[in-house]
C-alpha cells in the first residue's frame, strides 16, 4: 500500500555504518529524517549527503536525528563516506543504512514488489524512485514526503524550515502561511473558535477574512 502523511513509519531492522539498528528503536522519543539514494558514488547524492552532515546540528537542536540510506551494501557506504568529506568538506557523522536486498526500498513504496532482491547489477536509474525524504515525528508517524529526481538537488534548508513548522504546529493551534520563516506571522487554525482565540490572543488578530486570521507566531 502506498504511504501517506499521518501514516505510522514501517518499522525495519537493518545494517547500517554504525551497526544493526531497529527503526523504531533507533528513532526513539524524538524526531527523525529518513532521507534515501538510489546508489552511492553518485554525484547529486554526494553532494546531498555532504549538506546534510553540514547541517546535522541544527537538526539536533530540534531534537531529530537524520539517518541517510542507499541500496548499495554497509561497506560501499564507508568507501563513500571518505569521498564525501573530501570534495563537500563535511563528515558524516550520522548512520547510513544498506539495504543490497531492496527491502526498506519496498518497505517503504520506493520500489516495486517485482524490483527484485538484490542492487547488484541495478543502476542508478533502475532505482530512480529511491529518492524521498521522510520526515518521522516522536509518534512513529510520517509528517511530510518529498520525493525528488535524480538530476535536481534536495533543498535541505527547506526541509528544516518545514520541521520548524512541523514542530511548531504540532505544538499549537497554528498554521505557517507560504514561505514561512521562523520569528514569522502566523494562522489560527480553522479548527480554533474566535471565542477560543480570544483567549489565547487578547490582544486580537488580524483579519483580512474571516477564516484568515493572522498572529504572531507563539513563542
Amino acid at each position: 500500500m502506498p504511504l501517506r502523511i499521518n501514516d505510522t513509519a514501517p518499522d525495519f531492522v537493518a545494517e547500517t555504518t554504525q551497526g544493526t539498528i531497529k527503526f523504531h528503536e533507533w528513532i526513539g522519543d524524538g524526531w527523525a529524517i529518513l532521507f534515501s539514494h538510489p546508489k552511492d558514488f553518485t554525484p547529486v547524492c554526494t553532494t546531498e549527503l555532504g549538506y546534510m552532515a553540514g547541517l546535522e546540528s541544527e537538526f539536533a537542536k530540534r531534537k531529530c536525528k537524520i539517518i541517510g540510506l542507499s541500496v548499495d551494501p554497509v561497506a560501499n557506504h564507508a568507501k563513500w563516506a571518505k569521498d564525501i568529506e573530501e570534495t563537500q568538506g563535511h563528515k558524516v557523522h550520522y548512520p547510513m543504512i544498506g539495504d543490497p536486498e531492496l527491502k526498506v526500498a519496498k518497505l517503504y513504496d520506493m520500489l516495486p514488489a517485482d524490483a527484485g532482491e538484490t542492487s547488484e547489477g541495478r543502476t542508478p536509474a533502475d532505482n530512480a524512485t529511491v529518492r524521498t525524504v521522510f520526515v518521522i515525528g516522536p509518534d512513529k508517524k510520517i509528517k511530510l514526503m518529498l520525493i525528488y529526481p535524480m538530476s535536481t538537488g534536495r533543498n535541505f534548508d527547506e526541509v528544516l524550515r518545514a520541521l520548524d513548522s512541523i514542530q511548531l504546529t504540532a505544538k499549537h493551534k497554528v498554521s505557517t502561511p507560504a514561505n514561512w520563516r521562523p520569528g514569522g506571522d502566523v494562522i489560527l487554525s480553522g479548527a480554533v473558535s474566535d471565542e477560543e482565540a480570544k483567549k489565547l490572543y487578547p490582544g486580537g488578530w488580524k483579519a483580512p477574512r474571516p477564516y484568515l486570521r493572522i498572529v504572531p507566531q507563539p513563542k
